[in-house]
């Protein structure tokens, strides 16, 4: 990439920091502390903090939400991960993708103040995120967790004006634990005193975990089900809490479950202060990549111009749910999986719910990934859970057979948000 103002460009700097620590997930929040404390306190100097954690639902609840506030007339940082096709897609400034001149700018500075000490990936390029958002003029910011909660680097601002934790589910167990209580405790460590939270649908045991951390804090929550009520009626969404009952459209990201991630988003607007054209506009005018996302344009659209081509990141058992929810919603037609998981995913639970909705799995290893399952593995995988299963070389080779025998067919690929960026960079 060219320098920019003699700096290396962002992929070159990102590449360096990859190095800085032997290991790309290690949960703590010193090295996060130290540099921040080295930049003098950027997290101290945000504007309005909403905090989001949870399994599933964090990017699409965060996407809403961004949507809403913005279509009130406010200004949005927001901040998430991973990318899909390129870097700048983590930091958003005020609406805007970060510039390449901004983050190489920013990234080298990160690295100046952190004088070759130990610090993994995530944890300075967070910091580099916290430092844009304290630098940039804006009404609000949007803080998603990477993994976890509380040893999150995310999870360093002492007072955000609002929390949410969307669904827990088992996923992470290496870092998180290897129960729903467990896992639902990291989630429930962005919890802080006197700060609102807003949560979405519990599984009982995940939901005692959460009330019970949030009275030992003194956190106030707005629970689904409790303080708020959601849910689909003859094509619409109807919300429901203290202030009332609102008449809305359905979600324009598909999908079943998005009903409970537009409920959870319209929580927090409403708390937030937010009008019903806000509301309106939260879910009516919000984008998420990679989730459930129809394919129109691009290079594999045009090879395969009569098939419905479709693209989903979801990696886990609730995700494979959701996405099974979406599939059965829509109108027959054959369908067929293109698919490719890293190995750390329990890949029997994302296919099973899928098992009876699908003619036949392709299963592809994930493009420059170390991590990739390896192809013939995920097609053992499938025909384990009872779907016919091949191999192919790409998405491309696989999507060239599924045309070869059904013209008008419906392909998803699926199974991870690294396959589905490789998908959009090659798409593009």
């Amino acid at each position: 990439m060219t320098p920019v103002d003699g700096l290396p460009g962002s992929d070159v700097l990102l590449a360096r920091m990859m190095a800085f620590h032997p290991k790309i997930i290690d949960l703590t929040l010193d090295r996060v502390w130290r540099l921040l404390a080295a930049l003098d306190h950027p997290e101290r100097a945000l504007p309005p903090v909403i905090h989001i954690a949870g399994t599933n639902g964090k990017g699409s609840t965060q996407a809403m939400i961004r949507a809403g506030l913005e279509g009130a007339g406010h200004r949005v940082h927001a901040y998430t991960s991973p990318h899909l096709a390129r870097f700048h897609e983590r930091i958003r400034l005020a609406g805007d993708l970060i510039s390449e001149p901004a983050l190489s700018a920013l990234l080298d500075e990160c690295m100046q103040a952190n004088e070759g000490g130990a610090i993994t990936y995530f944890e300075i390029t967070t910091v580099a995120a916290l430092l844009a958002f304290a630098r940039t003029p804006a009404d609000f910011t949007l803080l998603e967790v990477g993994l976890g909660g509380r040893l999150d680097a995310t999870n360093v601002v002492d007072a955000p004006a609002l929390s949410i934790i969307t669904p827990v589910s088992i996923d992470h167990q290496q870092y998180l634990g290897d129960t729903l209580a467990e896992i639902a405790g990291e989630k429930a460590g962005i919890l802080k005193r006197g700060v609102p939270c807003v949560v979405g649908p519990q599984i009982e045991v995940a939901l005692e975990v959460i009330e019970a951390r949030a009275a030992r804090v003194g956190a106030p929550l707005l629970v689904h089900g409790q303080h708020w009520h959601v849910w689909a009626e003859r094509g619409r969404l109807i919300f429901q809490d203290e202030g009332g009952l609102m008449d809305l459209p359905l979600p324009n990201l598909p999908g079943p479950h998005q009903i409970q991630n537009a409920g959870a988003a319209i929580a927090a607007l409403r708390h937030l202060g937010m009008d019903e054209d806000a509301v309106e506009a939260a879910v009516t005018r919000a984008y998420w990549p990679a989730r459930m996302q129809r394919l129109r344009n691009g290079p594999l659209t045009a090879a395969a111009p009569g098939v419905e081509l479709w693209l989903d990141g979801g990696h886990n058992p609730a995700a494979g749910i959701a996405i099974a929810e979406t599939l059965a919603a829509l109108p027959e037609r054959p369908t067929y999986l293109i698919c490719g998981m890293l190995n750390t995913k329990d890949i029997a639970g994302f296919l099973r719910p899928l098992a009876g909705l699908a003619l036949k799995l392709h299963a592809v290893s994930i493009p420059g990934e170390a991590a990739t399952l390896p192809a013939d593995v995920t097609a053992d995988a499938a025909r384990a859970q009872g779907i016919e299963a091949m191999t192919a070389d790409s998405v491309a080779q696989a999507l060239d057979r599924i045309v070869a025998a059904d013209p008008r067919a419906r392909v998803l690929i699926c199974g991870s948000l690294y396959l589905a960026g490789a998908v959009l960079r090659e798409n593009g």
